[in-house]
């Protein structure tokens, strides 16, 4: 039995818990509150920031696990560079972790490694913000170098926009690092998670691609399988199989990808599984987080089937806690729908609460639909 140190319990770290445990695992989630989604399914769990050095040695000194695996972003990563030297295996690497932790960080990866991304820089103040975005060219995109979920993404049309989407940036920052990316916007037909999962004895392997929709840089929906060339397939899997190859480790890694009409862009790249990859919890023989528990524990995957499937979200409308939840048998009625709610013990504005998915034909609607039908109440 392998002990896992989980170090993020949100939804999609209570899926993993789930697969990780059907293989017989032990794990200990982490988070900065009590009662977080992964908590109630693991065996264990600590309340703690993750940002704080001192709390996540003790951590992992106290429980020695075999597996540290993250499921967030804001992390003191250089603890996790330290402990692997000590001989702790951090998933998929402690470089990944530390060098995906910011955005600007696997961004300038991927630039070294001649794959083709938006153009970009870094501002760390609204003036240098201002410069950049002029330099770049109208409407930019502007994110801060470190959040998860979309939190703090703009679009600037005009210079007069800058000085919010700096404000807004700052707000939704992780971290103590007090910096933006600016791109340029992409004018793509399609954005792509393709999901790359770098096994421990065998070779990189690809889940079809999963298309996408973003409001406030957070996904809405997702779909599987998202219709793409053959030629930009291979264009997309040779990129992910490139950057993720040198960050090294192994597990799953969600690399998201901007498709136009005559090129495949590299976007981002999460070391770990990714939101857009709920819907193969129903479009998947085997869902992101089977994968990633298999791949970590140096399991077989012999084959991944698909078929024709969706995600639609569920979010809150204002704060609260203790949420309730109506509609959930309307939901459930037709054939193919399933619901996830995720357990989270408070709400807030647009907050991601649980899912709605479906399986065959016209997936997307139903999913779309089921999660319409659905409402979140707060005392």
């Amino acid at each position: 039995m392998k002990k896992i140190l989980l170090l993020g319990s949100g939804e999609l770290g209570k899926e993993f818990v789930i697969s990780a445990k059907r293989l017989g695992c032990h794990v200990i989630a982490c988070d900065n509150y009590e009662g977080a989604p992964a908590m109630q399914v693991a065996d264990e769990f600590e309340v703690f920031s993750m940002l704080d050095e001192v709390a996540l040695r003790a951590a992992i000194a106290k429980h020695h696990p075999d597996l540290i695996v993250p499921e967030i972003e804001a992390i003191r990563t250089e603890v996790l560079l330290d402990v692997e030297k000590e001989g702790f295996e951090v998933i998929p690497s402690a470089r990944a972790a530390n060098l995906t932790m910011n955005r600007d960080r696997i961004r300038d990866v991927a630039v070294g490694l001649g794959v083709r991304t938006a153009q970009f820089n870094y501002a760390e103040s609204s003036d240098e913000l201002m410069k950049q975005a002029k330099a770049i060219g109208f409407p930019v995109v502007i994110k801060p170098v470190m959040s998860s979920s979309g939190k703090g993404q703009s679009v600037a049309k005009s210079e007069a926009d800058v000085p919010n989407c700096w404000t807004f940036a700052c707000a939704g920052m992780r971290g103590d690092r007090q910096k933006v990316i600016v791109e340029e916007f992409i004018h793509f037909e399609f954005e792509i998670t393709l999901l790359t999962i770098r096994q421990r004895n065998g070779k990189t392997i690809f889940c079809p691609p999963i298309g996408h929709f973003q409001e406030r840089g957070d996904y809405q929906y997702s779909w599987q399988p998202q219709a793409i060339s053959p030629a930009f397939l291979k264009a997309a899997q040779d990129m992910a199989e490139r950057v993720t190859a040198d960050l090294g480790g192994i597990g799953l890694f969600g690399v998201e990808f901007f498709v136009t009409a005559s090129e495949v862009i590299f976007s981002e790249l999460s070391p770990r599984p990714h939101d857009t990859g709920m819907v193969t919890l129903i479009s998947q023989n085997l869902s992101e987080f089977d994968l990633h528990a298999r791949a970590i524990l140096g399991l077989p995957i012999p084959l991944i089937e698909t078929v024709e499937g969706a995600s639609a979200v569920i979010l809150a409308d204002r704060e609260g806690v203790s949420p309730g939840y109506s509609g959930v048998a309307e939901a459930l009625q037709e054939p193919g729908i399933d619901v996830r709610i995720f357990g989270k013990p408070t709400t807030r504005p647009f907050r991601r609460m649980a899912v709605a998915l479906a399986k065959g034909h016209k997936a997307l609607g139903r999913a779309r639909a089921a999660a319409a039908k659905i409402r979140v109440h707060v005392k």
